[in-house]
C-alpha cells in the first residue's frame, strides 16, 4: 500500500513538472512569436555592453527625452509623444530591463539610471541641452540626473514624480500595502514564466487608447524576466532617495511640475489611505518648486497618477510652452507664483 502511494506521488508531481515545462514553454514561445510581429519602431543602441531601445520622432531643438515610471516601457507616452513630435524632436526610451532593454546587472538606483541614460542619450545622438520629462519614480532620478549633468539640460518637467524618501512621510498603512505587494512578485513571476496569466488570457489586454502600440504593448504584457527591473528599482528605492535627497536647487534651470488631482482617489486603495496619502503627496509636489526659482507648478483638474494618459493635452500645451520659451530664453516661471489648476 506505502509503495503504491509513492508511486502516485511521484506519478503526480512528474505530471506537475511536465505540465509546468510546458506551460513555460508555451509562453516563451508565445512571447518570441509576438515580438517577432510587432515590430516595435525606433533604435537599439549598445550602452555599457548590453542593449538599449530609443524611439524618436520630430526634429527641432530643444529635444525631449521621456522618462517612464516604474514597470512601463515608452508605449505608455503614444498619448503625448506624435503630439510634441509637431513642435520639437521627441525621444522616448525603455530603461534597463523594460520593453526592448537589456537588464544590466547591478543596482538600479538612480545615480547608476542616470549614467545609463547619459550614456544612451550620447549613443543615440540627442542633443542637448535637452528637456528631461520623467514620470512617478523617474522623478528621482531626473534629480540625479540634474546633479550629476546639470549642463545636459534644458530643462525638468515631472510628472507626478516621486520625491526623495518618500515613503518615511506617506501613511504607515499604504507602505503596508506597497511591501505587500512587493513580497507577491515572486509568485506572479512564477507564475507568469509557466504560462498561468497568458492562459488566462491576461496577457491580451490594451488599455483604451494605446490600440496603436497594440501589438507592442501584448508582446511585453507577460514577460517574466521585466519583474526582474520592477523588482530591482523597487529594492534600490531608499538608496536612490539617500542619493537625491539634498539635490537642487538649480538656479538657473526652469522646472515644470505636473501634479496628479488631490481629490482623485485610488480606487484599490482603503479610502482613509487615499485621502491621508493625498494630503502629504501634494505637499510633497509643493516641496519640489523649492528645486528651482524657476519653477511652476500645475495640478491637473481629473487626473489621477497617470497626467500624460488622463490628460495628455494639458502636458502637450504645457510643455510645447516650454519649448517656445526655451527658444525665446525667457521662461516666465517663478517658485514664487501660486500653484495653479487646470
Amino acid at each position: 500500500m506505502r509503495k503504491a502511494l509513492v508511486m502516485t506521488a511521484f506519478s503526480i508531481l512528474s505530471l506537475a513538472v511536465l505540465l509546468l515545462a510546458a506551460g513555460a514553454t508555451y509562453n516563451r514561445l508565445a512571447l518570441s512569436r509576438q515580438r517577432a510581429a510587432a515590430h516595435a519602431p525606433g533604435e537599439i543602441y549598445k550602452v555599457g555592453g548590453y542593449d538599449a531601445h530609443v524611439h524618436c520622432l520630430g526634429t527641432g531643438s530643444p529635444a525631449i527625452v521621456l522618462s517612464t515610471g516604474l514597470g512601463d516601457d515608452f508605449t505608455t507616452w503614444l498619448k503625448v509623444q506624435p503630439a510634441l513630435a509637431k513642435v520639437t524632436r521627441v525621444c522616448s526610451f525603455d530603461r534597463s530591463g523594460f520593453g526592448l532593454s537589456q537588464m544590466t546587472p547591478g543596482p538600479h538606483d538612480a545615480d547608476t539610471l542616470a549614467a545609463q541614460l547619459h550614456d544612451l542619450v550620447g549613443a543615440a545622438g540627442i542633443d542637448k541641452p535637452f528637456v528631461l520629462i520623467g514620470h512617478s519614480i523617474s522623478g528621482l532620478y531626473l534629480r540625479s540626473y540634474a546633479r550629476q549633468y546639470t549642463s545636459d539640460l534644458a530643462a525638468l518637467v515631472f510628472i507626478d514624480g516621486a520625491t526623495p524618501l518618500q515613503d518615511d512621510r506617506v501613511p504607515k498603512s499604504l507602505v503596508a500595502i506597497q511591501d505587500g505587494q512587493r513580497a507577491r512578485m515572486p509568485w506572479q513571476k512564477f507564475l507568469m514564466t509557466v504560462g498561468w496569466y497568458r492562459l488566462h488570457g491576461d496577457c491580451s489586454s490594451v488599455p483604451p487608447g494605446f490600440e496603436a502600440y497594440g501589438q507592442i504593448i501584448q508582446a511585453n504584457n507577460c514577460d517574466p524576466a521585466q519583474f526582474d527591473a520592477l523588482e530591482a528599482e523597487l529594492d534600490a528605492v531608499r538608496q536612490s532617495g539617500e542619493e537625491t535627497r539634498h539635490v537642487g536647487p538649480f538656479p538657473g534651470l526652469p522646472v515644470l511640475i505636473l501634479s496628479r488631482d488631490p481629490a482623485s482617489m485610488p480606487p484599490n486603495w482603503p479610502a482613509d489611505v487615499a485621502k491621508a496619502n493625498s494630503l502629504v503627496w501634494d505637499q510633497m509636489q509643493e516641496e519640489s518648486k523649492q528645486l528651482s526659482p524657476l519653477s511652476r507648478r500645475v495640478i491637473a483638474k481629473g487626473s489621477d497618477h497617470y497626467i500624460h494618459v488622463d490628460r495628455p493635452e494639458l502636458v502637450v500645451r504645457e510643455v510645447t510652452s516650454l519649448v517656445e520659451a526655451l527658444r525665446q530664453g525667457k521662461v516666465a516661471y517663478s517658485q514664487n507664483a501660486p500653484t495653479v489648476e487646470e
